[in-house]
């Protein structure tokens, strides 16, 4: 089956569907195909995901992609590239998302990690804090909060004339 023209065709896929123009069935397939830990290079990315090289080009050109560079300037895709592939993908094809929309998505996802982390930092900060404190108090009936005891002086009874 060729997608888009373009003479670019789609690996047979072990998991045989009828609807195989379905974008998940490339992403189940390409799911079971990419297991190792390791890159790849251009040319391989496009034919696993059935787009044209100049698609992931315009990708990294407008900042959705950033591949690492070989020692000859050979673009190779790590696995977390392909992730973000496949979400790029799943914005464009089955959403419909163009790409000024797709970097608004990808630049509001890594804004909404980046707070996650930062609250996250603080609830550890915020637990190692208490702890310290309670394990610093072990007198019994301390609490977080220092009370002031106040120490009650009986008054000597004056004489009345």
């Amino acid at each position: 089956m060729v997608d888009g023209g373009a003479g670019w065709r789609r690996q047979s896929c072990p998991i045989a569907r009828a609807d195989a123009l379905d974008f998940g069935y490339r992403y189940r397939c390409m799911a079971t195909k990419r297991k190792s830990k390791g890159a790849y290079m251009i040319s391989a990315v496009a034919e696993m995901y059935a787009i044209h090289p100049q698609t992931l080009r315009l990708y990294e050109r407008e900042g959705l992609l950033r591949p690492s560079r070989s020692d000859g300037n050979t673009r190779l895709y790590t696995d977390e590239d392909l992730e973000r592939l496949e979400f790029i993908l799943n914005l464009a094809r089955d959403l419909g998302v163009n790409i000024a929309g797709i970097a608004i998505v990808l630049q509001m996802r890594e804004r909404m990690e980046e707070m996650n982390r930062q609250m996250q930092g603080f609830v550890d900060y915020v637990r190692t804090e208490m702890l310290t404190r309670m394990q610093q108090q072990q007198t019994p009936g301390a609490g977080l909060v220092p009370l002031r005891r106040t120490v009650l002086v009986p008054l000597k009874p004056t004489k009345k004339k």
